[in-house]
């Protein structure tokens, strides 16, 4: 329970700081014509209001479940917070969902009513998602819909008068989150107002977090990691959130937004780290730093160019991130953190506290959060934001819940004697090679750190010896493609596989890297949608050219 009652659901949180700062901007939503509005919390709360009222005309079974399809959105928060004030439950699907697995989510999850949001059928799946949509199922199309044909979200809240909120008790069912489905069918997680609202009442106890921060919303919210780290923070804590029009003006969002704190992903890291190295090199970097006079200038110019130069507060999770790369960022200025957490307990598990970070490792158990290693080496964890179960499926939240409360993570770590907890890889992730011997994947790819590589993955499961396949970055792939030469990377790319085998064992030595030709995306289905590696995605992708490339016997591989 939060330690304020004002503030037990994150509806509660709503109406509070409508209440307290009615005339303070909660949401600031771009539109693709380069205009900009401004929602107040008055306005919220009014808006959110009025669209529970019109909830309530429709005839919905009680406790139904309500979908929201769309892409981060002022108006996917809000209809998130009027289902909720309509005494419903929210199940938001990923826009980037192939059709037959939207279907899937809607067919499970027995949804009554469809929010229809932000999609381009561009950088989502919404071609493929509108052929599954059942016909019977009610919609309401939120500002930027793809639809035209159907109730508008505007339209109905300049209709109906606004209804007399009914707060939720905080041990109600809020929503269901399906997982990414990385590995077979999405499971739904259910989690309660109170398990939701566990993570900003803990993390008030890590971070100094005021209502005059300002975040950027532009990963997922579909995914809890976004749920948990954004649009719950600022509804706890009643700061400005912002949002990003496209991928195409991610930076002139970020700017606008200039966050004082900012949750990204290790693959946007990365591509930030890429972007800064192929305007200003290394070795001119190196130069500039270590100039006095020069060196913090240069430093803040290189934030500010980012966004970043308010950013007083940098977090970092859903997969690991080299020490070089966190280095990198933290001799800027910017300290990056390593957190931890899964869908299951609502990414409330273990951060890194700022000027007390050990890098390589995601920190320490959060407030109220127990762990320990199960004899396999196995991450188990308890939190406070620990899901109720598995929505319909009984047998699975028993399996993956122990007998005492502790969720099985599926992760593999160690903890150190001060507490810290280092992750070494998935359980699933263990392959063996023809020899017999299991190698662990993801400590070997922490450990290739090429400037120009903006994603590896290692693999060579019955093969004599592990490979790493490497996608280059963008701006490396275009160089190439303008005709430079691959004679320099190629010789970078066999010196760095070098460096990597001399700190591993035998049998994990990388017999080769290829270079891949096809982009890994959310949208072909080789990233989540936290932008992980869906490493069987990739694997049963590759595993027909195994044979050849190993047969080849180079050390670089090209596949273009």
């Amino acid at each position: 329970m939060a330690a304020d009652s004002n503030k037990q659901t994150s509806l509660h949180c709503l109406y509070y700081w409508a209440k307290q700062t009615p005339d303070k901007v909660y949401l600031t939503q771009p539109f693709p014509d380069g205009t900009t509005e401004d929602i107040t919390w008055k306005q919220a709360a009014d808006q959110v209001s009025r669209m529970s009222a019109h909830l309530a005309t429709l005839g919905l079974p009680e406790r139904s479940n309500v979908a929201i399809l769309g892409k981060n959105s002022a108006h996917w928060i809000l209809s998130d917070l009027a289902i909720w004030a309509a005494g419903h439950v929210s199940v938001p699907l990923y826009p980037t969902l192939n059709g037959e697995t939207a279907a899937y989510v809607l067919e499970h999850s027995e949804a009554k009513l469809l929010f229809l949001g932000k999609l381009d059928g561009k950088a989502d799946g919404w071609n493929d998602i509108k052929g599954h949509i059942p016909r019977d199922l009610p919609v309401i199309s939120l500002p930027m819909s793809p639809r035209d044909d159907t109730p508008k979200w505007l339209d109905v809240i300049a209709q109906q008068q606004p209804a007399e909120p009914s707060l939720p008790d905080p041990d109600d069912l809020a929503t269901l989150v399906y997982t990414s489905g990385s590995t077979g069918r999405p499971k739904g997680v259910m989690h309660s107002f109170r398990t939701m609202i566990s993570v900003a009442d803990g993390l008030q106890q890590i971070f100094p977090v005021t209502q005059d921060e300002r975040m950027l919303s532009y990963l997922p919210l579909a995914h809890v990691a976004e749920r948990a780290a954004v649009e719950t923070q600022s509804l706890y804590y009643g700061f400005h959130l912002y949002f990003a029009n496209s991928l195409d003006t991610f930076q002139e969002d970020l700017q606008r937004a200039r966050p004082t704190l900012f949750f990204s992903v290790p693959r946007l890291w990365m591509k930030f780290y890429l972007a800064i190295n192929s305007k200003l090199p290394p070795k001119k970097q190196k130069v500039l730093f270590n100039i006095p006079v020069l060196n913090k200038l240069v430093k803040k110019k290189v934030l500010k160019q980012l966004g970043l130069d308010h950013c007083r507060a940098a977090l970092t999770g859903a997969a690991p991130l080299s020490g070089e790369i966190i280095g990198w960022y933290r001799n800027l200025g910017l300290e990056l953190l390593e957190v931890y957490g899964m869908s299951e307990n609502f990414g409330y598990s273990h951060a890194n506290r700022p000027g007390r970070a050990k890098v390589g490792t995601v920190g320490v158990t959060n407030p109220g959060v127990e762990h320990r290693l199960a004899e396999n080496g196995e991450v188990q964890v308890k939190s406070p934001g620990q899901m109720l179960g598995y929505y319909k499926n009984e047998e699975k939240t028993r399996e993956d819940v122990t007998e005492d409360g502790f969720l099985k993570t599926g992760d593999m770590g160690e903890i150190d004697s001060e507490g810290y907890l280092r992750i070494t890889g998935r359980v699933k992730d263990l392959f063996k090679t023809s020899k017999g011997k299991y190698v662990v994947p993801v400590p070997i790819e922490s450990r290739f750190n090429h400037p120009k590589a903006e994603v590896v993955c290692v693999a060579g499961a019955n093969q004599p010896q592990p490979c790493l396949m490497v996608l280059l970055s963008e701006e490396a792939r275009e160089a190439l493609e303008a005709g430079g030469s691959r004679d320099e990377l190629e010789r970078e790319l066999a010196a760095e596989l070098d460096a990597v085998n001399s700190g591993c064992e035998a049998h994990e030595k990388l017999a080769f890297v290829v270079v891949v030709k096809e982009p890994w995306t959310m949208e072909n289905g080789m990233l989540t949608p936290t932008m992980k590696i869906k490493r069987n995605v990739i694997e049963d992708f590759y595993n027909r050219k195994m044979d050849e490339w190993f047969g080849k016997k180079q050390k670089v591989i090209w596949e273009f």
